[in-house]
Order: C-alpha cells, then structure tokens, then sequence
C-alpha cells in the first residue's frame, strides 16, 4: 500500500536523479530537467505541507482529486446529465428556454418522458369546447383607480440587480421588456443608467439599504426617492420585505466590489463596504409599512405601490392584513417570493430550510386578502422556479394574477446553470462585473432572445388557456389543475389546498387551522403576536 500511494512521487524523484546524471555527463541538455524538477518540487511541498491531509499520503496523484472535484459540475452536464436530471433546474426545462429564445423547434417527438403514474405529477383539464382567444398579450391593471394605474404582463422579469447582474445583463434584458412591453424589476440596487437606457418598463424596488433614495447614514431620504419616482420609466414601485432564497437575512457589498457605477447608482461611497440591513429602518409595525408605502404612493404621483415579501411568521402577514383593515390603507400589489427563489449567494440554511415555498405562500397571502374582503383591490404577483407556460398556468390557477421569473431570463440571456454567480467568473457574461467577460454578452441578440423567450412563453399559455376552454388566464381557477396523489387516486387542486370564502376573517370564520391559530393573536400594532 506504501508503495502505491508513493509510486508516482518517487518514480518522479528517479527520473528526474537519471536525468541529472545525463545531464552531468552532457549526454543530454539541463533543459530535460526542468519539468521533472518542478513535478518532484511539487511532490516535496505535498510530503510536508500540512493544510491537505490526502497530499502528505499522496504526493503528486492526490491532485487529481481536486482536479476532478473542481470540474465535477461540468462532467455531470456535459457527459451524464438526462433531460430530466440537473439541479436546480433540468435540462430539459434548461433546453425549453434556450429553444424558445432561439427561435428553435421546441415541440418534443414520440411522447412524454415523465412518469405519469409518479406521484406529484399534475396537468391542466381540457375542454371539449376550446375557446380562440385573439392574442397572448394577457395583461392585469394593478393600481386600479389610482393617478397611474399600470397594466402589467402576466409574465415579467424579476427582481435582479445591477451588481448581481454585468451591465450588458441589465440592458439586455431591459431591452427585450421594452419590445415585449413587459415589466422589468430593477431588484434592490436602485435605477441603473443601463435600466434607462432603452426605456423598458421598471418596478422599481425598494429594499431596507434604499438605495437610490437614501441619505448619508443609509436613512430613506424622501426627496431622492420623489425626484426620481417621477421618471415615467418607473411604473411601480415594490417595497422589497424580504426575498425567496434567503428570507430575514441581510447583506454587504464588499468594498472591494463596489465599482463607481454601482456607487453612483445606489447613491454610496467608494471604498465602503455595502450593508444591506436585515429590516428596514423607516418603519417597525404594520401600521408602520402601511403608512410608508402611502407615503411612497403620495411622493411617485399616484404610481401603484406594493410590498414583495417570502412569508414567514404567519401571525406577521396576518399584522398586515389587520393594519389593512384599520387604516383603510392598502397595497396595490403584493409580490410572493417562494423561497425557491434563487439569489447569488446566500447561506445554504437559508437557501435549503427558511421561508414558505411559493405554493404555501402564494396561498396564504390569497386567502388572507379573500378573507378580508380586498382581494378585489390588491393584485398578486408570484416568483420562485417559474420557467413553462404550465409553471405560469399552475401559479395563476392557485391565486395569483402574475408571476416573474428570473432565471428563466437569466437562461434567454445565455446563462447555463454554472452555478458560479457569487465568484464573479460567470462564463457567459451574465453575473458578474468583470468587464472581459460581460463584453462576452452582447446586448442586440441577447435582447432578442429575451423576447422571444417571452412571446414563446405567452403564446404557449395562450394554447394551454385555449385547450382548458377558458377565455383569459383571469379565468384559472384551482379546479382546473389535477395532481396525482399515488398510482391510483388524483385530486384536484381545489380539493387539496384549502380556501377562505370573501370575509371569512372579518366574520370569524376561521375555517383552517393556521388562521383559528394565529388570526386572533396577530396584532396591526406589532409584528409581534399578542400571547
């Protein structure tokens, strides 16, 4: 066993000793010697470093273990990966994107490849009476009745800075929102110049570090916020609570990150790490939120306001909606992100084990504004994993009236699932900052593709709508979706998700366990429940 795990090394020491000799003897030139001797200079530093325990047993061949470790990833893609295979998303839903931004032949031969009789499996009922509906431009009015009502794509894209995104990223995609007349969510790194520059609707969102709008010391500064509200590219904006891949956390900016065009646009210095604390500071109760994002409305012009929030504590949202109820003040939108939201780096607790998935958020936060009568008067939107025109279909289906979607964006732009979004090596130019490699992204065909991605999707649902016999993705409802159970039993959705009825809450029908639990103890005063 000695000998095998030395072999190598002292085989490498032997050549390069023989070498020496012919060398000495002027058989052969000193430079034989140069590779041999930097192999057993390596194979020297493995016997007697001491940070690598599998080095000091295996000079030399133990390389190839991290060799292999760090190119695994693009084994598994490249060689052994299956259609359904690949995480977090699969080829195949990889592959859809791809073609449909590409103007590719996406229709699939010879039949399905999922297991019909797994459970989990679902599918939309059919109509033996399709409708034709004269386009797939499917749009919702968020703000209704407001000074600046906006009406919305059932399909945007989601919120994604400029930071976490190369400059080329933001203007592409802002450029295939503004073909497609679709919304574009700036994420939390305020209004670029390259948001701006070729005037694709934006969501502006507003998250606890305000940047874009803030003061010295990282307070809400009201006045930056108005003056730059007023820009009519700015459509809504979304008072950011907390996001799918890493709810309740905060975050920082390195300073060494911080480029002077990410400085300029969130409004802070160079040379300064970037915190994003884990709460806001202008604001601390339900009430609280309410009355800011009053003022945010009153400040824009009229423009719809709303929060973005992963629902959490459920007696938290419930504090809401019962602040809802006594102010009379309430959001023109509430944006769900599940917490399989993805992000560029985060923690892989948070990542795996915090939040409430989208179903289960998507489903409280509908049933909490039906059972308080305002579901009329605040539309929902829903993010997390959402690429096919059945993922929208299913979202709308359940309560919501849109959804965005990063990375399925991220995939049109070229992204391929790398998975190195936080080292800032992104090999397609999409997440990162380093100039030679976003220069790889170029902007024309990458907006193209954004919005062909978009129209393919839009035009799939279109179908998908069509063939359930309904006359608008208004009209999903959870008894159109059928869930397999197990090899032998299916429900529909609307038998195994439970739903509130138009002010269950007001009157005391509590119906579920989760709203007789928590209801009564929520408080519109605090965040924290009243026990």
């Amino acid at each position: 066993m000695w000998a095998n795990r030395y072999f190598v090394f002292w085989l490498v020491i032997l050549l390069t000793t023989a070498l020496a000799l012919l060398a000495a003897g002027r058989y052969i030139s000193w430079g034989w010697m140069l590779i041999p001797l930097i192999f057993s200079g390596i194979g020297i530093r493995d016997l007697i470093q001491r940070k690598h325990a599998v080095l000091r047993n295996y000079p030399l061949i133990g390389h190839f273990r991290f060799i292999f470790e760090s190119i695994r990833p693009e084994i598994r893609q490249y060689f052994f990966e299956g259609e359904m295979d690949g995480r977090p998303f699969s080829r195949k839903k990889r592959s859809i994107v791809y073609q449909r931004a590409k103007a590719d032949v996406d229709s699939r031969p010879f039949g399905t490849e999922l297991d019909m009789q797994q459970g989990g499996h679902e599918w939309i009922g059919h109509s033996l009476s399709p409708t034709q509906i004269a386009s797939h431009d499917f749009r919702v009015t968020v703000g209704e009745g407001r000074e600046q009502p906006y009406s919305m794509s059932v399909f945007n894209v989601s919120a994604m800075s400029f930071g976490s995104l190369s400059a080329n990223a933001i203007r592409a995609l802002n450029h295939g929102a503004k073909k497609g007349n679709f919304a574009h969510d700036t994420g939390e790194g305020s209004v670029s110049a390259y948001h701006r520059e070729f005037g694709g609707d934006l969501v502006w969102q507003i998250a606890s570090g305000y940047f874009g709008c803030r003061n010295a010391d990282g307070s809400f500064d009201e006045e930056k916020f108005a003056v730059q509200a007023q820009s009519p590219q700015i459509k809504m904006i979304e008072v950011k609570l907390s996001q799918g891949a890493k709810p309740g956390h905060g975050g920082v900016l390195p300073a060494a990150k911080i480029t002077p065009e990410i400085a300029a646009t969130r409004g802070i210095p160079m040379g300064v790490a970037c915190i994003s604390p884990a709460t806001h500071s202008s604001f601390s109760t339900p009430i609280g939120l309410l009355q800011f994002i009053e003022k945010l409305r009153q400040r824009s012009g009229g423009k719809p306001v709303g929060i973005k929030m992963c629902v959490g504590h459920p007696w938290e949202f419930f504090g809401i909606a019962k602040a809802m109820v006594k102010t009379g003040i309430v959001p023109d939108f509430i944006t769900v992100d599940g917490s399989e939201g993805g992000t560029g780096a985060a923690p892989l607790e948070f990542v795996d084990h915090v939040g409430m998935p989208l179903q289960e958020g998507l489903l409280m936060v509908h049933n909490t504004m039906v059972g308080i009568g305002l579901r009329d008067k605040v539309k929902i939107g829903a993010s997390g994993k959402i690429i096919t025109a059945f993922d929208l279909a299913r979202t709308l289906a359940l309560g919501a009236d849109w959804c965005n979607s990063a990375r399925g964006f991220m995939f049109a732009l070229g992204c391929i699932q790398s998975q190195s979004c936080h080292t800032d090596r992104c090999p397609t130019g999409v997440a990162t900052q380093n100039p030679t490699r976003a220069r790889a992204l170029v902007v024309p065909d990458k907006a193209e593709r954004v919005y062909r991605f978009h129209q393919s999707t839009l035009h799939a649902l279109q179908e998908l709508v069509q063939a359930a016999g309904l006359p608008h993705t208004s009209a999903l409802r959870p008894h159109h979706i059928v869930r397999r159970i197990n090899d032998h039993e299916v429900q529909l959705m609307s038998n195994l998700l439970k739903y509130l009825q138009p002010n269950d809450l007001l009157d005391g029908n509590y119906r579920y366990q989760v709203y007789e639990k928590f209801w009564p103890i929520a408080r519109a005063e605090s965040f924290h429940p009243e026990f």
